[in-house]
C-alpha cells in the first residue's frame, strides 16, 4: 500500500502549468515539522508535491506561500540524467488537498497574535441539547 498523509506549510506559491495536451498540473513544496529533532538538526522536511487536473486548479487558486495545508496522496520516485549524472526524485502525487487553517487566521498570524477565547456552548448558545441514550433512533 502506498499512501501518504501530510500536514505542513507551503514554502512557496503553487506553480500551475498546463501540459501540451491541456491537462493542468500544479507543483508545490510543503514544510512538514518532524516529531523529534536533535539539537542542531533541521526541524522540518521539505516535501515536493504534484497535483493534477481539478486538484491542481484548486491548489493554485486557494493556497499561497505560508498557508497550512493537508494533503493525501501517494509517493512516487523517479530518476533522470543531466550532464551524464543520474538524479533521483521523490514526490507526493496529491489526490486530495485540504485547508488546515482559516484564511483569516493565517492573515492574522502575520499581523497580530491570536488570543485564546472560550465560548459558551450551552443551551443559551442556541444549540439543541444532546438526547438521552434511550431517545436515540439506533
Amino acid at each position: 500500500m502506498n499512501k501518504v498523509i501530510l500536514l505542513g506549510r507551503l514554502t512557496r506559491d503553487p506553480e500551475l502549468r498546463t501540459t501540451p495536451s491541456g491537462v493542468n498540473v500544479c507543483s508545490f513544496s510543503l514544510a512538514v515539522n518532524r516529531r523529534f529533532a536533535k539539537e542542531g538538526q533541521q526541524n522540518a522536511d521539505f516535501i515536493n508535491c504534484v497535483a493534477w487536473r481539478n486538484t491542481a486548479e484548486f491548489v493554485a487558486k486557494y493556497f499561497a506561500k505560508g498557508r497550512m495545508m493537508g494533503v493525501v496522496g501517494s509517493l512516487q520516485t523517479g530518476r533522470y540524467e543531466k550532464d551524464g549524472q543520474t538524479h533521483y526524485t521523490t514526490d507526493v502525487l496529491v489526490d486530495e488537498a485540504y485547508f488546515a487553517d482559516s484564511k483569516s487566521s493565517s492573515d492574522a498570524s502575520t499581523s497580530a497574535p491570536i488570543q485564546n477565547t472560550t465560548a459558551d456552548f450551552g443551551a443559551d448558545a442556541g444549540l439543541m441539547p444532546i438526547p438521552a441514550d434511550d431517545d436515540l433512533p439506533f
